[in-house]
């Protein structure tokens, strides 16, 4: 019981990321030895979109574990203003690390074409011309592709939008923006 006393004397008694006094519990930070307290709503899988927006004050925490999570989180959200918040989050550069030491504990890093690690929900630039198979359409060098999602079982993949079209892209033919 002391651990989760410690994060309520940390967070003040409220969920890290909302700010909700009910149902908190700790909830480990994947890939670390971090913890961090947050509610019921938080710690799912399922709360709504509109939910999240919460996220934006929570990326101004002093404490590097719930910057770490917050980044990770807003990576997963598949919307405009997550994409925002999360480029524009300045992380120190070991907060940076904790925040991406979650995709190497797993095994699985994915890298761009110049080596630099991919993250969920970060933006791309197509280094050549692609043909979409069983799309009819060619995405051409210099595209952005932002909020970027990462196969989870191949470095070798993600998948981002491209004229309207949800589409794997192998790492090999983008760069990190």
């Amino acid at each position: 019981m002391a651990v989760i006393d410690d994060l309520k004397a940390r967070a003040g008694g409220v969920c890290e990321f909302c700010g909700a006094t009910e149902g908190l519990a700790a909830q480990d930070l994947a890939g670390t030895d971090e913890q961090l307290l947050l509610c019921e709503t938080c710690r799912s899988d399922d709360a709504p979109e509109a939910h999240w927006r919460c996220l934006e004050g929570a990326a101004w925490s002093a404490i590097p574990a719930v910057q770490a999570a917050v980044w990770r989180k807003l990576g997963q959200i598949d919307a405009p203003w997550a994409q925002e918040a999360r480029d524009g989050m300045m992380l120190e550069p070991e907060v940076q690390a904790l925040a991406e030491t979650g995709q190497a504990a797993a095994g699985v890093v994915h890298r761009d074409s110049n080596g630099a690690i991919l993250a969920q929900g970060d933006t791309v630039t197509l280094i050549k011309d692609l043909p979409v198979k069983g799309a009819g359409f060619t995405a051409k060098r210099g595209t952005a592709v932002r909020g970027i999602s990462l196969v989870t079982d191949n470095p070798a993949h993600i998948e981002g939008r491209v004229e309207g079209q949800r589409i794997v892209i192998l790492t090999e033919f983008v760069k990190k923006r």
